[in-house]
């Protein structure tokens, strides 16, 4: 993508995007709970504890890294996206439907 919002040059580079510090903050604390979970399973099987106990914390980090996404891909289609679309790059819209493919498998 090319928005001004998204640094972007030839389609094997990294692309980035400038967030506002509240954003970053914001999806930060998130991934810090997400790994604090994590840590919380890898302790529950090195203390040999029970399965359906360890399954019900995985199913809880699947929850948050599902929520994690859908507000990410948000911002992504607010920002990203639809100034993608305004300034004329209909790439946008492939690059997303694509994404979504990923997304929902």
């Amino acid at each position: 993508m090319s928005c001004e919002h998204c640094n972007s040059g030839m389609e094997n580079e990294i692309k980035y995007k400038h967030r506002e510090a509240q954003e970053k903050k914001s999806l930060t604390t998130r991934l810090n709970k997400i790994e604090g979970q994590v840590r919380g399973i890898k302790a529950m099987v090195e203390d040999d504890r029970y399965c359906v106990d360890i399954l019900t914390q995985v199913s809880a980090v699947q929850a948050a890294l599902n929520s994690f996404n859908k507000e990410l891909l948000a911002r992504h289609i607010k920002t990203c996206v639809s100034e993608d679309i305004k300034n004329g790059n209909e790439e946008a819209v492939d690059e997303l439907c694509e994404l979504l493919k990923k997304l929902m498998k």
